[in-house]
């Protein structure tokens, strides 16, 4: 019996040798060795090069006057980064230069032996680029800013973080002179003389040259008009036209919020502007207060709770939900960081308009500022990121002329160039996140000219979701008529805006703040109702401005809204 058993043992362990000795070598022939070697003489490689593209080639057997010569011929461009089998044995010279045979979909064909690597990390072979677009390097992938690198400058690649599956990169690690990090791709090119051009120069661009320096705020031929392409994100959708009210971040949000909803629900309301953080006015605890601006931390009007409470409702209830940010006023971080605010010459702060002012020069709030969207949208799921007052204190000229301000101007930069590139900072780090971003800017902005506070429209329309001006009618001329008028008065203003988007490649939805309070709080006041709200919206409709409206209402009055019901009851239309 025991010798029965040692013999089935025996077997069965046989039988497992057998076994595995066949897995070998089925595994053997099947993937190689682990260099990458296919059992058929072959390696695994993937298709380098300087660009997105890399040009493989069919060998023809060419017969001329009896005689057979072979030749290669372009077959496609394929992706960089392609996976492919090469054959390190079968080369053929043409031309002067070296290809290596390789398999792809089964066919064979020829690829420069330059343009084939081993591994997938060195599949980029661009050495060295050109800054065509001015921004700050990332000393790292979450955000963190390092120097200015400016248009024109040479920086040397050393890496990327990943290809696009067009193969394109999406940032690449650099450097320049002593400072190494990151830049987006799309800010740089091959050669110098294109890093250097503007963009239709001969077209567009010789409008921008004729508005100068005249007021301060900078020149428009120094700004950047290349297009970007605005997304669609297809878990984010953007409503072709928003119908929004507003609402502040003061205390209580939680228990007011369904009533809101309520009203809404009987409207065409589709959206709704949410205060994040309003100058001295802090909707709710952020971490990121704690670690830049503890008093803003100090004065929050909300809980993370309550208030998570309140954007979830509005989700929940299927409205589009846009969470806004004054960015360059702000009281609180102004005197937790007064080396970042826009001060005197003798050392002090500025107040201006009553208020402490960042300075949009100094990089650390521009981190602050994002560091708390980028929270604001990881809580609450906000579907866009609203940033107002991204400009300068208005009316400061003569401080400027007397020379006793100092705006902390690390970078010798003019302002509007300061507010773009924010701008572009703020678009490239939320899109990353599926989120829009909106500007808001004053009215005034749309007359053609650098105002004196750095916005110029084209420039940030171009960088921009969309742009949301403020052209409230008792901030005209101050005459009855802009006020007790007010289709005209947008109608007027609207065409102007209008002008302004054609004269960028990429404008922005133009989505803008309507005037849903009485005014002005001077007498006589005009009662604003909804048949005035409508006559707004019509106006700026008629003007060509079809992406919708938002009411500002700074108390967010809901007795208020109800009152303007007609225009929140009405689909607008070019007339």
């Amino acid at each position: 019996m025991k010798r029965k058993k040692l013999k089935v043992k025996r077997v069965i362990v046989f039988f497992l040798i057998i076994f595995f000795i066949a897995a070998c070598i089925f595994i053997f022939m099947k993937f190689g060795k682990s260099t990458g070697t296919i059992f058929d003489g072959s390696r695994t490689g993937y298709l380098a090069n300087t660009t997105s593209k890399v040009s493989i080639y069919e060998l023809k057997t060419i017969e001329k006057d009896d005689k057979k010569s072979q030749e290669l011929e372009l077959k496609e461009d394929l992706v960089r980064g392609t996976k492919v089998k090469y054959f390190e044995d079968k080369t053929f010279q043409y031309e002067e230069k070296n290809y290596l045979k390789i398999e792809y979909n089964q066919k064979e064909y020829y690829v420069l032996k330059d343009n084939l690597k081993t591994k997938l990390e060195d599949v980029v072979l661009e050495k060295e680029l050109y800054v065509r677009t001015s921004n700050n390097i990332l000393k790292d992938l979450d955000g963190k800013l390092g120097t200015l690198a400016k248009k024109g400058d040479k920086v040397e690649v050393t890496g990327y973080n990943k290809l696009q599956e067009d193969g394109t990169v999406d940032i690449y690690k650099i450097k320049l002179g002593e400072n190494e990090g990151y830049y987006y791709s799309k800010y740089l090119v091959a050669d110098i003389e294109s890093a250097k051009a503007n963009y239709d120069a001969e077209g567009l661009y010789k409008t921008h040259m004729t508005r100068t320096n005249k007021l301060g705020g900078g020149s428009a031929a120094n700004l950047d008009y290349y297009p970007v392409e605005k997304p669609k994100f297809s878990d984010n959708k953007m409503p072709d036209q928003v119908y929004a009210l507003y609402i502040n971040g003061s205390k209580g949000i939680k228990n007011s919020i369904d009533k809101y909803i309520e009203y809404a629900k009987t409207t065409k309301i589709n959206a709704f502007v949410v205060d994040i953080k309003d100058n001295t006015v802090p909707a709710y605890k952020s971490k990121i207060y704690e670690e830049y601006s503890p008093t803003n931390y100090k004065y929050a009007n909300n809980s993370i709770e309550d208030y998570k409470y309140a954007i979830d409702k509005l989700k929940e209830n299927g409205f589009y939900v846009i969470g806004r940010i004054t960015t360059f006023k702000d009281d609180y971080y102004a005197l937790d960081n007064k080396a970042n605010a826009i001060g005197k010459k003798d050392g002090s702060l500025l107040k201006h308009s009553d208020s402490y002012w960042p300075s949009p020069y100094k990089r650390e709030v521009w981190e602050f500022t994002i560091n708390l969207a980028k929270d604001a949208v990881n809580l609450f799921h906000f579907n866009e990121i609203q940033f107002d007052y991204v400009r300068f204190p208005d009316r400061l000229g003569d401080y400027e002329k007397a020379g006793t301000i100092d705006y902390k101007n690390t970078y010798g930069e003019e302002k509007a160039e300061a507010i773009q590139k924010f701008l572009m900072y703020a678009t490239d780090e939320l899109h990353k996140m599926n989120v829009y971003v909106s500007a808001d800017v004053f009215g005034e902005s749309s007359w053609g000219y650098v105002t004196a506070y750095g916005q110029y429209w084209p420039a940030i329309s171009n960088v921009v979701d969309a742009i949301s001006a403020m052209p409230y009618t008792d901030h005209f001329d101050k005459k009855a008529s802009s006020w007790t008028n007010p289709y005209q008065t947008m109608l007027n203003w609207g065409k102007t805006a209008a002008l302004r988007q054609t004269e960028t490649p990429s404008p922005a939805i133009a989505r803008t703040w309507i005037t849903a309070y009485d005014t002005p709080y001077w007498n006589p006041t005009t009662t604003y109702d909804g048949a005035m709200l409508e006559k707004q919206i019509q106006g700026l409709y008629d003007a060509g401005l079809t992406g919708g409206y938002m009411t500002w209402n700074s108390g967010s009055n809901l007795a208020k809204y109800k009152t303007q019901f007609s225009a929140f009851n009405k689909e607008y239309k070019k007339s």
